[in-house]
């Protein structure tokens, strides 16, 4: 059995995702950042052309188009979720743009009726950055399996998770056939081994995208349990919901909007402060209480690399965002004791001030 990468594991996982999501084709890769390194390359951009991202996401979502020679256009997060909205994309549509680039925030889904509609219209492939989103809806169909492309992450603070790893989900056939010979290095191998060829040499670009088979049968443990994980996590998250929007003091903390075309994969549960002060002391507060709260990303157009070539219009929501929301501690490990002691901790708090 190989151990180097696409082995049994790998294709019990490709199918796994296939069957169930209804992706037309998967491939597994070492990271989600690779993955969208993958949908950067897949989209063909040449030197000035535009890519659409949110700033409230990681750097990787940004990065892997700027590896292709891409122009950033930062767009805002909406007013209740820090995922991006149709009405902030719009703007920043331009006769060079080519790609809009959607993060589902916390699992839960971006409006993407509304995204797809302006793609269309524009003539845009939409990448959908699905990293935080394994198993969860728009509408009832699988976030990652709406847009052209999808990055999934597989990294330990995911709920499923390989340690380390990612994967690509092709949903147009027309990107099918040159992932592939991206995933294997440059070269079509994959078509040799189907025997579509009679030798494989280098024919593209590519890398050494594979994830390990030891990885993939790590992975492959995790989707046998998934049902149970998902469970758990979900358990956890309503457990917070119900706990804090009874008794918590709503003034200064908000509770996460989940939107009727939304479902919740227990990913992060999340608190949205009035201000950055008052997250500053609930974190101190927290921490004094034994208990390790957490903000999330920092603006990536106001960033130490990017601020400099930044030449938008302010992204007052996400910065919002930024200066305000805060992670509640969510793992499948932890207690209904611990969740019911957590959520104590902040209700206290919310009534002290």
């Amino acid at each position: 059995m190989t151990m180097s990468g696409n082995g049994t594991f790998t294709k019990k996982c490709h199918s796994f995702f296939e069957e169930k999501y209804g992706f037309k084709k998967c491939l597994l890769t070492t990271s989600a950042t690779d993955a969208l390194e993958m949908c950067a390359m897949l989209c063909n951009l040449q030197e000035n052309d535009e890519v659409i991202v949110p700033s409230y996401t990681f750097v990787s979502t940004a990065l892997a188009f700027m590896r292709e020679r891409a122009n950033i256009k930062f767009a805002d997060s909406g007013k209740d979720s820090p995922n991006i909205t149709a009405e902030n994309i719009k703007p920043l549509i331009t006769s060079r743009t080519k790609v809009i680039v959607v993060v589902h925030y916390a699992g839960i889904s971006c409006d993407m009726d509304a995204i797809m509609e302006l793609a269309e219209k524009h003539h845009l492939i939409v990448v959908e950055d699905a990293a935080q989103a394994i198993d969860s809806y728009y509408k009832g169909k699988p976030l990652g399996s709406i847009g052209h492309l999808a990055a999934f992450s597989f990294h330990e603070t995911k709920n499923i998770n390989c340690g380390e790893g990612g994967m690509l989900a092709i949903n147009d056939e027309r990107f099918i056939r040159r992932s592939e010979i991206l995933w294997e290095k440059g070269t079509n191998r994959a078509e040799f081994y189907r025997g579509a060829v009679n030798k494989y040499g280098w024919c593209d670009l590519g890398s050494s995208f594979l994830l390990s088979e030891i990885n993939a049968a790590f992975l492959w443990a995790q989707l046998e349990q998934m049902d149970n994980i998902q469970d758990r996590r979900k358990h956890i998250w309503e457990m917070y919901y119900e706990l804090l929007s009874n008794n918590m003091d709503s003034s200064n903390m908000k509770l996460p909007i989940i939107p009727d075309y939304a479902t919740n994969n227990g990913h992060i549960f999340y608190l949205l402060c009035s201000s950055l002060d008052y997250r500053t002391r609930l974190m101190e507060w927290m921490k004094e209480k034994g208990v390790q709260l957490t903000f999330h990303y920092l603006p990536l157009h106001s960033s130490q690399y990017y601020q400099s070539k930044y030449v938008g219009k302010p992204l007052p929501n996400c910065d919002h965002y930024a200066d305000c929301l805060v992670r509640l501690p969510l793992y499948y490990e932890l207690k209904d004791e611990e969740v019911k002691q957590i959520a104590q901790f902040i209700i206290e708090f919310s009534q002290k001030l």
